[in-house]
């Protein structure tokens, strides 16, 4: 602390706040409320989303909250870095240029820094416009900073270097600062323009890797500064812009490793403070004649094998037809791809098929014929994380289904047609990532087998550097760790059993939600996708349906084809707002259906009741409205022949009077499909007199009944009438059947009135009394 200038003030600040953090994530371990750690660490206060109605506080699983501690602690140590200031002693004489370049730097951290505090205040007042000004300030803060260094760096770097960082950082830093202009101005297509022209994001990125390299030639800054810079654009290149949500069981989602990167980029910040801090060091003695230590060219064979492993897997898939080295599967493919932006996903096609071809061959090569300590360091490691990588795509790979097009969101990155070759019923994607692991890592432990490091190279930091960058590695993928794959649902598990199959384990509450939004084809992930991750996609598609955001909406059909609409009824279960929507929908049916069916009612009711002029046996006034699924009730008994009354062609034939047809044990009467009927049954014991006032169509069959029992039904509608068999006597009847249509008021508009006559009497002739009217 004393070694530092401000080191007593800036040591009680980052304890302080390290200690908020660790007192935040104890109540968050011990009470379930970790919405205040969220928003401390992410910096995020805007959490209605998150959160369902009737919920109070954001819960999330013991091991985000863990991960949660550990970035709190990472940013306790960034703002140590940053407000210890430079070490103590008399500043070394340098210029103005100097103090400029340090003045820039320090109002680029202190930018950082009010952004940041900012955040909850400029969404509570919804003053986004601020972010736009001090953007152009930072734009102009950046462009100062490009010219000093190249004028700093002027005895220490080659001038072919200083020119490169010159050139590719006027033009990020002015491209940043058009876009910063025109997103004010509401100029979109400029700001697109000037988009394109700072090459998304990685101009400034070239800018960066230059100025990391002139720093590593310059004595003034040390080796934890330079690794600093560089974990810093490593962070930066895996940073999209995304949004988050948490899956079934509290396991956070793809989604969320992109707050958490925001949260845990640190390191630029640290690395604008620590090169501002080291500029008041002593300059370097010039060493013109340094030559970098090389090892000898030793155990060639060891060394061609370390070139060739790569190449194995390489060849294999190649003779596939293949030339990816991961393609569309695992957990770090799909964050990239899913909502990471045009700009990442073409860099990770570059590294996929770079690798997937042998391209760490050349990389090996390269080491070997240089041999020296920084390439042999750099290679090695970058093999390690390539070996991890496949490793982790491997073991969290699914297979993919016939229906590519259905499996594959996101970014489009990989044309269709290289993936129709079915293997075992799936597509083939290529042989596993593993085998690429495998050869990288065993080319990484032959490279310092083959040339390795003197004892007394190692020095203590450079393996706290190690240290540092073995931490970071594991904090990047703790939450992709945390994604379990989990059960998974079948499509077969969710039809209906057959009642001649075995009953099988009743379905849990969250797989009944993953095959409803399934059959509605809302979730198109992949069908071997667990659970967890289908719900947690259908809770992403709830903070959507929640904030209704137009860009969002425009976003979601633009990019899956679905409309806010359509997600109402999948998502009711598991989304409080599409859950009162669908309830206020069917409260509105139910009370709409209510006053349909009581004007249906008092519809029939309004219909005088027939006055039979013969007693009969029997009358039956239904006293609810009858209605018919396609506008045909029939009345069918067994005859003995085993004929098939649907194929006796009866109904065209009740076509021919437009009422009613009749055949031994089968007998058809026609009606509106679209309207109510009022049904009157009657039976006599002899021929009643015939009546057609009041009626549109009245009509006469005869009828041969085997069994004694006519009853008239429709089976789709459920509709049944009352038997209309004298006692059940079986014999010969004639049917007459009186049709009448009314109007009615309302949007109903009519209805209609339906008495039917039986009787017994001989003869089949069918008998029209009266023709119904032209309409």
């Amino acid at each position: 602390m004393r070694r530092y200038r401000f080191g007593r003030i800036a040591t009680l600040i980052a304890l302080g706040y390290l200690a908020v953090v660790a007192v935040l994530g104890v109540l968050a371990l011990t009470t379930a409320k970790s919405d205040l750690l969220w928003t401390i660490v992410t910096h995020d206060s805007d959490m209605d989303w998150f959160l369902g109605s009737g919920e109070e506080t954001l819960t999330v699983s013991w091991g985000l909250t863990v991960v949660l501690i550990l970035i709190g602690a990472l940013q306790a140590w960034a703002l140590w870095q940053v407000l210890r200031g430079r070490v103590r002693g008399e500043l070394t004489r340098r210029g103005r240029k100097v103090g400029l370049l340090r003045l820039a730097l320090y109002l680029g951290v202190g930018y950082s820094l009010v952004s940041i505090v900012s955040i909850p205040l400029v969404r509570a007042w919804e003053i986004y416009w601020v972010w736009s000004v001090t953007g152009i300030a930072s734009g102009c803060v950046q462009l100062a900073i490009v010219w000093l260094f190249f004028l700093v760096l002027r005895d220490t770097v080659s001038r072919r270097l200083r020119l490169f960082s010159l050139v590719v950082g006027t033009i990020a830093a002015v491209s940043s600062l058009g876009e910063e202009i025109a997103e004010l101005l509401d100029l979109h297509s400029v700001e697109r323009i000037l988009t394109l022209a700072g090459g998304y994001g990685y101009v400034w990125l070239a800018w960066s890797v230059s100025i990391l390299i002139a720093q590593a030639k310059d004595g003034r800054w040390s080796v934890v500064t330079v690794g600093t810079g560089v974990i810093a654009q490593v962070v930066s290149v895996l940073q999209p812009a995304g949004m988050v949500s948490f899956g079934g069981g509290g396991f956070p989602s793809i989604l969320t490793v992109y707050t958490l990167l925001g949260a845990a980029s640190v390191f630029g910040l640290v690395w604008n403070a620590r090169t501002a801090h080291e500029l008041s060091g002593p300059l370097p003695r010039p060493d013109a004649g340094h030559v970098p230590e090389r090892p000898a060219a030793r155990w060639w064979p060891l060394a061609a094998v370390a070139v060739a492993l790569p190449l194995v897997p390489a060849a294999v898939n190649i003779a596939y037809g293949r030339y990816h080295w991961i393609g569309p599967r695992g957990v770090i493919e799909q964050f990239v791809r899913v909502d990471g932006g045009s700009g990442n996903a073409l860099t990770w096609l570059v590294l996929d098929v770079f690798v997937g071809v042998g391209g760490p061959a050349l990389l090996i090569l390269a080491a070997v014929l240089r041999r020296t300590r920084g390439i042999l360091r750099f290679t090695t490691v970058a093999l390690i994380v390539a070996a991890a990588v496949g490793f982790v795509s491997a073991l969290t790979a699914t297979p993919v289904p016939e229906d590519f097009g259905g499996f594959y969101e996101g970014t489009q990155i990989y044309p269709e047609s290289l993936f129709t070759e079915k293997h075992g019923g799936e597509i083939f994607i290529g042989i596993s990532p593993a085998w690429y692991s495998a050869a990288l890592l065993a080319s990484a432990l032959l490279l310092p087998f083959v040339y390795p490091t003197p004892l007394a190279r190692r020095s203590r930091r450079r393996m706290l550097v190690l240290a540092q960058v073995a931490t970071l590695v594991a904090l990047a993928f703790v939450p992709v760790a945390d994604l379990v794959r989990g059960p998974v649902t079948a499509a077969e598990d969710c039809a209906p059993r057959e009642e001649w199959e075995a009953e099988g384990p009743k379905l849990t509450r969250n797989q009944r939600l993953v095959c409803s939004l399934r059959q509605a084809n809302v979730i198109k992930l992949a069908a071997t996708t667990p659970d967890a991750m289908v719900l947690d996609h259908a809770r992403w598609l709830c903070g959507i349906y929640t904030r209704n955001d137009p860009q969002e909406v425009a976003h979601l059909r633009t990019a899956l084809g679905l409309t806010r609409d359509a997600l109402t009824h999948p998502l009711a279960e598991i989304c409080p707002g599409a859950g009162a929507a669908v309830k206020a929908a069917a409260a509105a049916q139910d009370r709409d259906m209510r006053e349909w069916e009581a004007d249906a009612q008092r519809m029939c009711d309004s219909r005088p009741a027939h006055r039979p002029l013969i007693e009969p046996v029997k009358a039956i006034r239904m006293k609810e409205p009858q209605w018919t699924d396609y506008g045909v009730v029939e009345a069918y008994e067994p005859t003995g022949d085993d004929s098939d009354p649907y194929e006796d062609g009866l109904l065209d034939k009740a076509q021919d009077n437009g009422l009613v047809a009749a055949r031994p044990g089968h007998l058809t009467i026609l009606t509106h499909s679209d309207y109510e009927l009022c049904v009157t049954l009657e039976t006599y014991t002899r021929r009643p007199p015939v009546e057609t006032k009041g009626w549109d169509h009245v009509a006469e069959v005869g009828y041969q009944s085997p069994t004694g029992g006519i009853v008239l039904r429709d089976d789709l509608s459920g509709t049944e009438f009352p038997d209309l068999s004298l006692n059940g006597r079986a014999g010969h009847y004639r049917i007459r059947v009186h049709y009448d249509w009314f109007k009615w008021k309302g949007e109903r508009g009519g209805g209609q009135r339906l008495l039917i006559m039986a009787f017994p009497g001989k003869g089949d002739k069918p008998v029209t009394y009266r023709k119904p009217p032209r309409r």
